[in-house]
């Protein structure tokens, strides 16, 4: 007889579940035992209780205060008769929808609470009742423990015991954080909106009552604010489900416009990368941490952060008339360690016109050509050289459509050009990337095989693309979104011979007492070998090979310094780019509209440049002069095009160029050549391009030398391609 299979899962659910209903029977005990003997805790004192601890956050020396996040709290007690009914429905809908039915606790979330708790191995479960909240918020740490937990619920059943539910909802509305130094739904209400709490909106309370879990992740001045908008059409969804508004109202509350009032300019210094510490912390030790006087020393540069405002600030003024664009941003990461040097997430915190508390520098926005050195740098990985020869000639990559069709652009269709609609002809690696044509960053693209770029990019912190499908080949011009901070983290790893250190804005936390909770610990990770990171920096800081693009003394170019530099102008001019670096310091700069509306059609080294240049310019003159390792030699093993000669002789002695695919395997491009290239489906396309330039151009072939240097051969003016 066969013997019946196991399932393991099921001994593990059974004996998690038992564990769980053991756990409930302890739980129930220890709280009907301690109900008794718990003195009932005076609510009256809660009101009168003050914040005194205050979490300040220091610059990377611990000496430039950027924030006192609890000075001068502030705190309106009122009467619930004087919160507005809109307010306490938003809060109880959200917070604890049977508030006025339960007797402090509920048994159900305690279960499940129990249960999960169990299978994860921790006590990290919510589903706390808005009196169970009262009291760990006023009463109890937030060291999380079993006795810590029972404590909690017996205090929730006192409390009810003892008082109505409208003064444990009042006492819960007066004390409540809403973010920043406010405590209170009064205090948020003339904070946020100028008005009393009495007069609140069901829109307005909707936003107030999104922001109680976690009011620095969902503050309204933070990087947050569209997941902050999408809580409060949770808020307004679990109103109407309740049946604490009707269809009508839920409606016009959905369409209400909310505008917040300007935070204070003389309490906060780098708001944008305040706000993004705060998140951290919150995320770190739960918003509670942040009232009991923590000592965070960021990793800030208050100089370099100062210097690089007033730039952002100035260029992009200049931009509204030259270019349409209202804003811009900015990162600075030192290489070394990931740790973030300045963060300005727009023009102008303070400025409501332009939306300037939005954090630009970690919104979602498409890279343009910024993307093609991680393209290249896989290339090289896989074998070919910055010298492989390219070419860059109208072709059609749609294998549905004909190699004829090299202009039809249109979908199923694909076939890109340049900026400026010319074509160069052969190109190297280093000379396609220094000037951003496009046709040869798609055929790389093709060469490396869309997912394996996905995955490399990845491995850089570009975590945010996508799946393949969801771009295909124009993934190399920017078809994903990343957040700037991500991408300036990743050219940061080029600059530091292909080791990543993620992004980081925390050296060290301390609580009130002196305890260290936390220091920057390094993480770093090789996503890239050292020598293809020396080539990918010596392709981008060839000022030579820019030309005709940029001329040597351009504001690319830095006499004295290594400086590697990459631009991006996405399609419409929607985003300017600008990534560079030096081994001492990586800065990325964006330029754009925060509502993704077009700019006046431009290139990124007229957008986004000079900014970026001024502030490089001041960080060489503080940061210690480095420069980068030397480049690979081109080996002379490799197949003529990977050395960069196209002019190579096939069987029959005839100089007629080819494409890559028909030299080389592009899964092993140091190997020997394909027996039949025709098999690749880009193999007839990638031909008929170049054989069309080759007729077009027969004045080259006349007693062709065995090989002419491309930069004495070609040329033509170029603009920065999209």
């Amino acid at each position: 007889m066969i013997p019946r299979r196991q399932f393991p899962w099921r001994h593990l659910f059974l004996t998690a579940a038992l564990t769980a209903c053991a756990l409930a029977l302890f739980v129930a005990g220890a709280i009907l035992i301690s109900v008794s003997f718990t003195p009932v805790p005076d609510i009256s004192s809660f009101a009168a209780r003050q914040v005194d601890q205050s979490t300040k956050i220091y610059d990377r020396t611990g000496q430039v205060l950027l924030y006192d996040y609890n000075r001068d709290a502030k705190r309106s007690v009122v009467p619930i008769a004087d919160i507005s009914p809109n307010s306490i429905n938003a809060t109880i809908a959200t917070e604890d929808s049977s508030f006025y039915e339960h007797g402090g606790i509920r048994i159900t979330s305690i279960i499940r609470s129990l249960i999960v708790d169990a299978l994860g191995g921790s006590l990290s479960q919510g589903g706390s009742t808005i009196t169970q909240q009262v009291v760990k918020n006023e009463l109890l740490t937030s060291r999380k423990s079993i006795s810590r937990k029972i404590n909690e619920f017996v205090l929730a059943i006192k409390l009810e015991q003892a008082y109505s539910k409208d003064q444990i909802l009042e006492t819960y509305l007066n004390n409540i954080p809403y973010g920043g130094v406010l405590y209170g739904v009064e205090a948020a209400a003339e904070s946020y909106f100028g008005i009393p709490a009495k007069d609140l909106s069901i829109t307005q309370s909707a936003y107030l009552a999104a922001m109680i879990q976690r009011p620095s992740y969902y503050s309204p001045y933070g990087p947050h604010r569209t997941e902050l908008d999408a809580r409060k059409e949770y808020v307004l969804g679990r109103m109407y489900t309740l049946g604490f508004i009707d269809a009508a109202a839920y409606a016009l509350a959905k369409a209400e416009e909310v505008s917040f009032a300007p935070t204070g300019q003389n309490a906060i210094v780098a708001p944008h990368f305040v706000f993004y510490i705060l998140d951290r912390l919150e995320s770190l030790y739960g918003s509670q941490a942040l009232m009991s006087g923590l000592k965070v020393t960021t990793t800030l540069d208050a100089d370099l952060q100062v210097r690089a405002e007033s730039i952002v600030n100035q260029f992009a003024l200049e931009n509204v008339t030259k270019f349409k664009a209202t804003n811009a941003s900015l990162v600075a990461i030192d290489p070394a360690t990931g740790q973030i040097l300045a963060m300005v997430g727009s023009r102008d915190f303070f400025d409501i016109d332009i939306d300037g508390q939005y954090n630009a520098t970690v919104a979602l926005r498409q890279p343009g050509s910024t993307m093609k050195p991680f393209i290249y740098s896989l290339a090289l990985l896989n074998g070919y050289t910055r010298n492989t020869v390219i070419f860059d000639v109208p072709t059609q990559f749609s294998t549905v459509c004909k190699p004829t069709e090299t202009t039809n652009n249109t979908s199923p269709c694909y076939a890109p050009g340049n900026y400026d609609g010319m074509f160069r002809g052969p190109m190297t690696f280093e000379s396609a990337l220094a000037q951003s044509i496009n046709i040869p960053a798609v055929k790389v693209l093709y060469l490396v095989g869309i997912q394996k770029a996905i995955n490399f990019a990845k491995s850089f912190g570009l975590t945010t693309l996508g799946d393949p499908n969801q771009y295909g080949l124009t993934l190399v011009l920017g078809g994903g979104e990343v957040r700037l901070l991500d991408l300036t983290g990743a050219y940061a790893a080029l600059a530091n011979d292909g080791v990543l250190h993620p992004p980081t804005g925390i050296l060290e936390v301390g609580d009130s007492r002196g305890t260290v909770l936390s220091t920057y610990t390094p993480r770093p990770s090789q996503v890239l070998p050292a020598n293809i990171a020396h080539d990918m920096s010596a392709m981008l800081s060839d000022a030579p090979a820019r030309l005709p693009e940029y001329p040597l003394n351009s504001p690319l170019s830095f006499p004295g310094y290594d400086v590697a530099i990459k631009t991006g102008t996405t399609d419409d001019t929607r985003d300017a780019w600008t990534i560079g670096y030096t081994p001492s310091i990586a800065i990325g700069v964006w330029v754009g509209n925060n509502d993704n509306t077009p700019m006046v059609k431009s290139i990124a080294g007229f957008i986004a440049v000079p900014m970026w240049r001024e502030v490089m310019l001041y960080a060489l003159s503080k940061y210690p002069r480095m420069y980068f390792g030397e480049p690979s030699p081109i080996p002379t093993s490799v197949p003529s095009l990977l050395q960069g000669n196209w002019r190579t002789p096939d069987e029959q002695g005839n100089i007629i160029p080819h494409s890559l695919l028909y030299w080389t395997d592009k899964n092993n491009p140091r190997g020997p050549a394909l027996i039949n290239p025709s098999q690749d489906p880009q193999f007839p396309y990638w031909e008929y391009g170049v054989s069309s330039w080759y007729f077009s151009h027969p004045g080259l072939f006349v007693n062709p030398p065995t090989f002419v240097p491309l930069s004495e051969s070609f040329g033509s003016v170029i603009l920065d391609s999209l």
